[in-house]
């Protein structure tokens, strides 16, 4: 299970003073403990993917900031914290596998102009889940619906 996983990995981390990575997952975890708690459930792996995928999404759009400021110190710092999350996620779909999984979407909902991108959106999101982000799939929607 992925938060067993994640609590070996800080422990590896903290033995060998690995300050970045032991960081992220405390922080990877803190967020998983407080959802469980707020909801009073447990999450299961495909929850805590989608909180893994969250945080590298803040992480992602903070970058742009920190590129525009030309903080080199913080831009490698944040791309480092990426790669360690995206080591949690699943592979990710390249553009063309994710046009080939909307294309199907589009057939099956029966979708035919940009008025149907809600139901799509939402259908493609689904079935693909955290192997691409939502931008990347609501590009794809209105460049096949249009």
């Amino acid at each position: 299970m992925l938060k067993e996983k994640l609590l070996e990995d800080l422990k590896n981390c903290m033995k060998d003073k690995n300050v970045v990575r032991k960081n992220v997952i405390q922080m990877v975890r803190a967020a998983i403990l407080q959802v469980e708690k707020d909801n009073g459930i447990t999450l299961d792996d495909n929850q805590i993917i989608d909180i893994i995928a969250k945080e590298s999404k803040k992480r992602k759009d903070s970058l742009v900031d920190y590129e525009k400021s030309g903080r080199e110190d913080l831009i490698n710092e944040l791309k480092e914290e990426i790669n360690i999350l995206a080591e949690y996620l699943p592979k990710q779909l390249s553009m063309e596998e994710v046009e080939k999984i909307v294309k199907e979407v589009i057939e099956a909902e029966g979708a035919t102009s940009m008025k149907d991108m809600g139901k799509v959106m939402k259908s493609a999101k689904a079935k693909i889940g955290a192997a691409s982000d939502g931008k990347t799939i609501n590009e794809v929607v209105k460049k096949c619906l249009s």
